[in-house]
């Protein structure tokens, strides 16, 4: 099925507020870690901050990004046509002053900055857009998220089919400073779509002479944004951002560095934030509560929902999760509630659904689009009768009275918590059901599932942009990120029909909820909790924007009070 998804209602739902993706969440609720303190090569001084993240920085490669770490990075170091602001909206970045733009709504042309520069010295051109434009659709990059440009930009579709060279792609330098676009057909939504990682501009020459070796660590990058990325070998928990003088706005941009390191112990974390040694930490379990009151405690809400994947096909044979009583068994055995409130304990609120609440609203009457697809909320709800009725019809029909399922988490301390809650559910509730624990670094847990290899796996997703589709077209049948098996044509042809809708905005509406509701009868997945993130930030700290859409954190405008 051919992938032409992406946001068609933005008139309805508007751009502000927007922004590019969360993307592929780590499964990690509040992802810690625990290197010790800063690298070597840490800056200090007043101007800086002191920051952790969730996870490993698995690649810097805008093309190839999937995960939210990296999609954060890339934000700070990086910049597209456009760029989210403080505000949450989107305003020009690399481009000089607004687009022009055919009269059929087809044919842009964008004048690049003419002081936009790589932190090497060359400018940045509109050559550097076609290359990467180019190779974010080239079938031979196999780029996840190539889908992106995917019946959005001429000829984007039959390049990604094999069916036409990327060179013959509807884009081209007029010169230097000069892009031409030309789109499939009228796209309300560009501003959301340019200002993420994939369409982000890449300088052809340092590419291609780094060749295998390009954005594996800090030396084979090459900025364009606020910030270049400095200490990082591809494998370390440290590393930095530090101030890029070569970006066109740096005047404005008031940090001289920020230091992460990934922490997996949250105590370890509380720990250095109560002795200065850092600025930011997420927060969750206990640990929010012991720190009710708390001046540098906050919390936000996040289009983030976390789920359960559940892998129907492993090592090309098909696995106990391939029977639909067996899934929609694990899917309803679980208290969704109390896991919320005693293992997160940070304000997530329990889940039956995929699209998150508060995402996008209906075109027509502004309803969310929860209230519209309230009754796929109902099909996976938790209710230990009816999820162990369905799992002995599954046994049976498997042929067997006891099956054993491998469960795939992060290696985080919030993870091992929410996958040990999950085991003691599934086993306590499912009699005949065993259930191992495999924790891996979220690198592995990445390709393990980019291959396929696993059984049930703690996933999550956050938003491209603010629309249904972004989560739905996940699952349709081999999908770039499905990788778990499950397959129905109606709910294929659901998508295709929204995704390929620009005026009926209603009829597409009403597509995302009956797809929707298939999956969730279907329980292809078995969702857990939309996230409530908390944490903790020093009083300190001004100006960082975290963002509930996209990626989470920009520091262009954030600076550290004496």
């Amino acid at each position: 099925m051919e992938r032409k998804n992406l946001l068609k209602s933005l008139a309805v739902i508007g751009l502000s507020g927007l922004v590019l993706a969360a993307c592929g969440n780590s499964g990690d609720d509040a992802a810690t870690s625990d290197s010790s303190a800063a690298s070597s090569t840490a800056t200090s001084g007043e101007n800086v901050l002191n920051w952790t993240t969730t996870s490993e920085l698995p690649t810097m490669d805008t093309t190839m990004v999937t995960d939210t770490v990296s999609f954060d990075m890339m934000n700070n170091v990086n910049e597209g046509l456009y760029r989210q602001n403080a505000d949450n909206e989107y305003e020009p970045a690399m481009l000089d002053g607004e687009p022009t733009i055919s009269e059929d709504g087809t044919v842009y042309t964008y004048k690049i900055k003419e002081n936009a520069n790589w932190s090497n010295g060359d400018p940045v051109t509109a050559g550097d857009f076609v290359f990467a434009w180019q190779r974010l659709v080239n079938p031979d990059q196999a780029a996840p998220y190539s889908y992106l440009a995917d019946g959005i930009i001429q000829n984007a579709t039959e390049i990604i089919n094999g069916e036409m060279e990327p060179s013959e792609l509807g884009v081209k330098a007029v010169d230097d400073k000069t892009l031409e676009v030309t789109y499939a057909k009228p796209v309300p939504y560009l501003e959301g779509l340019l200002s993420m990682a994939p369409f982000y501009p890449l300088n052809q020459a340092f590419v291609e002479e780094q060749g295998e070796n390009y954005a594996t660590n800090s030396d084979t990058v090459l900025s364009n944004g606020p910030f270049t990325l400095a200490g990082w070998d591809g494998t370390n928990l440290n590393w930095q951002l530090v101030k890029n003088d070569t970006y066109w706005d740096a005047e404005n941009v008031q940090l001289d560095a920020v230091n992460y390191q990934v922490l997996k112990e949250t105590s370890t974390a509380i720990n250095l934030f109560d002795s200065g040694e850092i600025d930011y930490t997420t927060v969750s379990g206990e640990y929010v509560a012991a720190r009710e009151g708390d001046p540098n405690m906050a919390n936000a809400p996040e289009s983030t929902v976390f789920y359960l994947k559940m892998n129907q096909e492993r090592n090309g044979e098909a696995t106990p999760l391939a029977n639909k009583n067996i899934r929609t068994a694990i899917a309803k055995a679980i208290d969704k509630q109390s896991f919320a409130d005693q293992v997160l304990q940070n304000g997530s609120n329990p889940a039956d659904y995929f699209v998150p609440e508060g995402l996008a609203f209906n075109p027509s009457t502004g309803a969310d689009f929860r209230e519209d697809s309230a009754a796929a909320a109902e099909f996976l709800t938790y209710d230990v009768a009816a999820a162990q009725e369905a799992f002995t019809a599954g046994l049976e029909e498997l042929g067997t009275d006891s099956i054993s399922i491998e469960l795939l988490v992060d290696d985080t301390e919030n993870a091992q918590r929410s996958a040990e809650y999950i085991q003691g559910q599934l086993q306590e509730n499912l009699p005949g059901l065993e259930v191992s624990i495999v924790a891996q670094p979220f690198k592995n847990r990445i390709a393990a599932d980019n291959s396929q290899d696993y059984d049930l796996q703690v996933a999550g997703w956050g938003a491209d942009y603010a629309d249904p589709i972004n989560y739905l077209e996940l699952f349709i049948t081999d999908g770039g990120n499905n990788n778990s098996g499950y397959s129905n044509e109606e709910y294929d042809a659901l998508i295709a029909s929204a995704a390929a809708e620009t005026e009926d905005l209603d009829a597409r509406w009403a597509d995302l909820v009956s797809a929707e509701s298939i999956i969730m009868e279907d329980a292809g997945i078995a969702p857990l909790y939309q996230r409530f993130g908390a944490y903790l930030q020093q009083s300190t700290v001004e100006g960082v924007v975290h963002h509930q859409v996209g990626a989470s954190t920009s520091f262009k405008w954030a600076s550290k009070a004496e």
